[in-house]
């Protein structure tokens, strides 16, 4: 068995394909070592280089990137702890530019420039900003003196004489011809450098037969001369991330800067374990990679390697500082902090993958809205105690329109965390349905939000979810309902207990089955997992079949109960009600006319907070609706108050309402207030005009309100909406072209004539700063398309190249790496009015623009007419002429 302590060089590889290549170019290969470190699960191979003793180690399969790299290191060091000597060697993503022909099979070596900085740069650190350098944080260590020094040897040795690389590899290959097929150099004609813009085709093969069917999308390269050296050796800056880079676009920017090569790993060692990193090129960091080149790339990369360390004396290698104990200890700490950055920030990204839902706000406002006292006669009834003591229960609770259903789901849901605070194996999830969300609120959707709670919960997501995640990422793909259905099932049974609670299930939609779906996924994980279930909803017959075997309590707004809210919403009546036991009788009589809903006690009370004299009083309460169509005769007065107020108010209120009943998503506050302050055929926003929240809420006289903890402004209650829904071609028959003429407006505007942002942080700052901006470029060709005509504005902002690329940037973009960049260059106005289905508007760009105009990603109107499922614009285009690939 070898000594550990006999070895100087760590040579460490992340791939399988590299440890191989590594392998072979030993001298002597020795025994494996007598024993190695506690909790070391470093594979090691052992062998001499030269007249080095070295040890390889490869990290662990499936695994790369930053962290994973920095505990390979750290565990080699412990396990040998003599090593003076390091080498990061594999394959990486190369950077071609005018000034650095690189190409497949070529080697770049990490080395700095002028002494300015490390031959590394941390991507995950730095910024990427238009005319502007790097940002000093992103930079790393240089690499030792001695690797250094024997990289000046080895590269003027070569300029002198030439390589013999390539001879070196045929050699090994010609000794172990098992290898030459996966790890000889490929014909060079599958060497191809695709154009920027060219991205490889889904259903494409391997070769990239479709993205190379047009000349113009390779760049064209002369043979290298025979007195080049092929490969070639390239020195400068190399910059590693946690994720692989495939957008060359980005690419090139960062090649400008001197970037050569992109690899997921030397950041976790350079500061840490100073070593220098070798790469082999086996692709060009663009969406094109394969797996061709990657044996040929690791074997040139580990033959460099092979004639550096033999430029090293042995004398000078033992000469080095080994890294002792205290750097060890240090490294250690280090390595540790790295991998827990790297797992928070890795948690969040899985996270965020999974949904962007979240409804601890939702939460927290609902909780909030709570009046100090009530719903506790739910609490203290045996059905609730019975649900919540017994494992495997499901509670159904349906309860009228504004019963208060969804704050007792509040209270249930803060009873339970507050019960299980200090109980780490109960997990609690929980989805208020809501139908304003019923676009985003898909079986999927809401299922992935259970799931994220639990993990969230959890003191490590576990490797199945981190798994799923790589896979998908690596596709650019999402999550798919039976990943999702599956991992919440294993996620429940690493907990002794599980509730999930669902309020609003009728609001859930069912135009495609996703309440169903829900619902049978809900009752699948229960039968696996005894998981507790609590559902509210609405009595209606289809959802209460679904629960004919389940406890079943009614929800209902107990006399007590709305006493209660009401005296906590007495101080905010003008004084006079309390006088002469008006307050009493206001109370007795709301009470009596409510017959158990809350909604109704408030409706009720927004209306009495306007009366002027106790006369007034009076009339009202003896005229307060009540039955079937309270609530319809309660909006029927509240829009009569909002009629009767100042024309500028009314007008005001009109418009908040319109606005909220007709968004295709719930609007944050900031975004209504940004449309509200849209002046038609003007070229930028007056921030003056922008409405102040009380005043918007003031003049709604009770019909919406405002999170206080999300900001999202939102209708009072479902049925409130459902007036609307019945009455708006009354009260705003013009909605939705008046929403259409305010986002393009705003969307034309001057701020936006830059076209595209150059990058994240500027994006970012662009949707920061015109919060209406992502709402409008998102959905005011939903709103066109229900306007059903050509509404003012629509054709001039279409016509604009610049406000159109703009506007696509924030459609097409999504959150992630760079995904500024990621989007489609020169779409043009026709391609916009295809993507939203808008027929009125194609027609009229068919006349100036050509049918067949393809953006930067090769699409066609017709292509995103079709994607999009828009029949009626498909049909128009294909009437008008335009080619079907």
């Amino acid at each position: 068995m070898s000594r550990p302590h006999d070895y100087i060089v760590g040579w460490i590889c992340a791939l399988h394909i590299e440890y191989v290549a590594a392998k072979t170019f030993l001298d002597e290969k020795h025994d494996p070592p007598e024993f190695v470190s506690t909790n070391d699960n470093n594979l090691y191979t052992l062998g001499k280089i030269g007249k080095h003793n070295t040890v390889i180690a490869i990290l662990p399969h499936g695994e790369y990137g930053i962290a994973p790299a920095a505990s390979v290191a750290r565990d080699m060091l412990h396990s040998f702890p003599n090593i003076r000597i390091g080498l990061m060697v594999g394959i990486g993503g190369g950077a071609p530019s005018p000034k650095h022909d690189i190409r497949l099979g070529d080697i770049v070596v990490s080395a700095s420039d002028n002494g300015k900085h490390g031959g590394v740069f941390n991507f995950d650190h730095g910024k990427v900003i238009q005319g502007q350098p790097f940002e000093e944080s992103g930079f790393l260590n240089q690499s030792p003196v001695i690797l250094r020094t024997a990289v000046q040897g080895l590269r003027a040795e070569y300029e002198a004489e030439g390589h013999q690389l390539e001879r070196a590899i045929n050699e090994i290959l010609d000794q172990k011809r098992r290898l030459r097929k996966k790890y000889g150099r490929p014909r060079a004609i599958t060497d191809r450098l695709y154009q920027p813009w060219v991205l490889h085709q889904p259903h494409d093969d391997p070769n990239c037969d479709l993205c190379s069917k047009s000349p113009s999308s390779r760049i064209v390269r002369s043979q290298r001369a025979s007195d080049e050296d092929n490969p070639t050796i390239h020195y400068g800056l190399i910059a590693s991330s946690n994720k692989l880079m495939k957008d060359a676009t980005i690419r090139d920017e960062l090649a400008k800067k001197g970037v050569l090569c992109f690899e997921t790993e030397a950041a976790g060692l350079m500061n840490h374990f100073p070593c220098l990193v070798i790469r082999g090129i086996c692709d060009y960091a663009d969406t094109h990679k394969n797996d061709e080149w990657q044996g040929y790339a690791a074997m040139a990369a580990a033959a460099y390697a092979k004639d550096l360390l033999c430029q090293i004396q042995p004398n000078r290698a033992e000469a080095e500082a080994k890294i002792s104990e205290n750097e060890v200890s240090a490294t250690t700490r280090k390595v540790n902090t790295i991998i827990h950055h790297h797992q928070t920030r890795e948690n969040k990204d899985i996270l965020q993958w999974l949904t962007p839902a979240s409804y601890s706000l939702l939460q927290s406002d609902n909780i909030g809205r709570r009046q100090p006292g009530t719903g506790q006669w739910f609490m203290d009834s045996s059905e609730f105690c019975h649900w919540r003591d017994s494992p495997n229960q499901t509670l159904f609770c349906p309860g009228i329109p504004g019963a208060g259903k969804t704050i007792l789901t509040s209270i249930v849901i803060n009873s339970l965390e507050d019960l299980f605070s200090n109980d780490k194996t109960v997990g609690i999830a929980y989805v208020y349905c809501n139908f304003q969300r019923q676009n985003d609120q898909t079986a999927k959707e809401l299922l992935a939000s259970l799931l994220k709670q639990l993990l969230q919960s959890l003191p490590a997501i576990p490797e199945s979810i981190k798994l799923l995640y790589q896979r998908h990422k690596n596709n650019g793909s999402p999550p798919l309902l039976e990943d999702i259905s599956s991992k919440l099932l294993s996620a429940t049974k690493l907990f002794s207990r599980v509730f999930i609670i669902v309020d609003a299930l009728d609001e859930c939609r069912i135009t495609d089955g996703t309440r169903k779906k829900f619902l049978e996924e809900i009752f699948k994980l229960q039968l696996h997992s005894k998981a507790n279930v609590f559902i509210t909803s609405r009595p209606m017959p289809d959802v209460k079949d679904q629960f004919q075997t389940s406890i079943t309590l009614e929800v209902r707004a107990t006399d007590a109960d709305v006493e209660r809210f009401l005296r906590g919403q007495m101080p905010q009546l003008p004084s006079f009600f309390r006088r002469d036991g008006l307050e009493e009788l206001v109370i007795s009589q709301v009470v009596r006319s409510v017959k158990g809903m809350f909604l109704l006690a408030q409706l009720h009370l927004d209306s009495l907070r306007s009366k002027i004299s106790v006369d007034a009083v009076h009339k009202a309460l003896a005229s307060l609706p009540s039955g079937s169509d309270a609530y319809f005769q309660a909006y029927e007065t509240a829009m009569e108050r909002i009629m009767s107020q100042s024309p500028s108010h009314r007008d005001l209120a009109k418009q908040v309402i319109a606005w909220t009943v007709c968004a295709m998503r719930p609007l944050t506050i900031e975004e209504l207030r940004h449309a509200l302050a849209v002046e038609v055929d003007k070229a930028e926003l007056n921030r003056d005009a922008l409405p102040e929240t009380s005043i918007i809420l003031r003049v709604c006289v009770g019909l919406v309100t405002v999170g206080e903890s999300d900001g999202i402004i939102r209708l009072v209650h479902y049925t409130t909406q459902e007036y609307f829904e019945k009455t708006k071609m009354t009260w705003f028959p013009e909605a939705e072209s008046e929403i259409t003429t305010t986002c393009v407006t705003y969307l034309k505007f001057q701020e936006f004539k830059s076209g595209i942002c150059p990058n994240d942080e500027a994006l970012r700052k662009r949707l920061e700063q015109n919060p209406l901006f992502y709402y409008a470029s998102h959905h005011w060709g939903d709103h066109a398309r229900n306007a059903k005509t050509i509404c003012k504005g629509v054709i001039e902002f279409l016509k604009s190249d610049s406000n159109v690329e703009s506007s696509a940037q924030s459609l097409m973009a999504r959150e992630g790496y760079l995904y500024s960049d990621r989007v489609p260059k020169n779409m043009k106005g026709l391609h916009l009015a295809a993507y939203f289905g808008d027929s009125a508007a194609t027609q009229i760009l068919l006349l100036e623009n050509d049918i067949d105009l393809e953006d930067g990603h090769n699409r066609t109107a017709l292509s995103y007419a079709v994607s999009n499922q828009h029949l009626d614009v498909t049909i128009l285009l294909l009437e008008n002429g335009a080619y079907i690939d």
